[in-house]
């Protein structure tokens, strides 16, 4: 990649380099620290019941502090960013797109030598696409994939679709966002048509670059209270990995795919997904937060509980997809002791690595605090979730310079030092 700053005859401000940048050629082979800026959009219920947005990237400040936000990941030693232009505002209409915001901050991201990783989808679509019931919702994701790709021909990291599945659940399942339903029937449609337009997406991107897509998705594990909570605990096993079944073209256990075609998906859907060969550049992305497990009674209500924690957790993802993994997200409020939380998670890292497991990235999510996370933004409250490397003011909390004191500590230890597991 031929960096922004060489083309312009500038360079980037200076930053304590304790990472190396990433390369397509050096990714499975070196070790990114990372962090994001959070970029929702669902549409929510608003206080009169008519829909309202939740823009995550206005409610921080990051639409008009965008400079002052990418020198603080620098400051942090980070040359890694899960970034995305705001999906809603940036297309406009089939063919139709307002790259204005996009060109000015990549071009930034590029000058800085931070590699993004694209997130082109982060929990809600454009007005005029409706919602994740539209079965042209694939096409018209695809048809904008396309189009970015194109035009940021440099960009080679991508998560298509964030966390298909929390999307999914949340927006058709919970009743929460954008459709905002509550049966098993529009589950599996939203699941059917964000999946696809995962892959599509993936497709088009390949047109244009070498891509490698880091697949970022919810981790779980729910463990059963009594045996009468048996049955139901193995049955969200199961569910839990059905977006990424579906994406990598493995089959889910018989009683999922009883369930799927119970509510609406027919058999030649179900072949598309499981018989297509999946892509080769594919990175198992883990977000891993303490409510990941739960504990589940008979009645099915379920309980947080953390047991195995993101060691236990990851070691079952790997098992299953066998790809490389990076830890996409995590965070914790600055009132239940963040940095703690960090230490933890690291520690966690370093295990999985010791044991050989090809864990190749490590992110604290997101960069600033977050807006009405704490109600999983059910709605527009305004209240600051205190979760963030930084505050709203741009003052580094205690998170962010324990984060600081790791990522310079280990950044040009693990290079080169990846074991694959068998």
């Amino acid at each position: 990649m031929t960096s922004m700053a060489t083309l312009h005859g500038t360079q980037p401000p200076p930053a304590i380099r304790a990472c190396p940048p990433l390369s397509p050629a050096t990714l499975t082979r070196s070790f990114s620290f990372c962090t994001g800026i959070e970029n929702s959009a669902p549409v929510i219920a608003g206080p009169d019941g008519a829909p309202c947005r939740i823009d995550q990237m206005a409610a921080s400040g990051h639409d008009t502090r965008w400079r002052e936000d990418f020198r603080l990941v620098r400051s942090l030693g980070l040359r890694c960013l899960r970034y995305g232009p705001p999906y809603y505002r940036t297309h406009l209409g089939p063919g139709h797109y307002d790259w204005s915001f996009a060109d000015e901050t990549f071009a930034e991201l590029s000058r800085l030598d931070i590699t993004p990783i694209a997130d082109l989808c982060h929990f809600g679509v454009p007005d005029w696409l409706g919602d994740f019931q539209n079965p042209d919702f694939p096409h018209y994701f695809a048809e904008y994939a396309d189009a970015f790709a194109r035009r940021f021909p440099w960009v080679w990291l991508y998560t298509p679709v964030n966390e298909m599945l929390v999307t999914a659940e949340y927006s058709a399942l919970r009743g929460i966002w954008n459709e905002r339903l509550t049966s098993d029937r529009a589950f599996v449609t939203a699941l059917s048509n964000v999946v696809e337009a995962n892959i599509r997406a993936g497709e088009a991107i390949c047109r244009h670059c070498r891509p490698w897509f880091v697949q970022s998705e919810a981790t779980r594990y729910y463990h059963p209270h009594d045996p009468d909570a048996a049955a139901r605990a193995e049955f969200l096993n199961g569910h839990r990995f059905l977006s990424l079944d579906l994406n990598f073209g493995r089959l889910p256990t018989p009683a999922l795919v009883d369930y799927l075609r119970e509510n609406g998906m027919v058999q030649a859907r179900l072949d598309y997904f499981i018989k297509r060969a999946p892509w080769s550049h594919a990175i198992m992305g883990t977000d891993y937060y303490e409510m990941g497990e739960s504990v589940v009674f008979a009645d099915g209500r379920t309980s947080g509980s953390n047991v195995l924690g993101y060691y236990g957790l990851t070691r079952q993802y790997h098992d299953r997809y066998r790809l490389p993994i990076m830890h996409t997200e995590t965070n914790q409020a600055q009132c239940l002791n963040a940095a703690g939380w960090l230490e933890r998670q690291w520690a966690n890292v370093l295990r999985l690595r010791q044991e050989g497991y090809p864990v190749i990235g490590f992110t604290w999510y997101s960069l600033t605090d977050q807006v009405d996370w704490d109600i999983d933004l059910r709605e527009r409250r305004g209240h600051v979730t205190q979760n963030g490397l930084f505050d709203m003011d741009r003052r580094i909390r205690r998170v962010g310079v324990e984060y600081r004191r790791i990522v310079h500590a280990w950044g040009g230890q693990l290079v080169g030092a990846e074991r694959r597991r068998t």
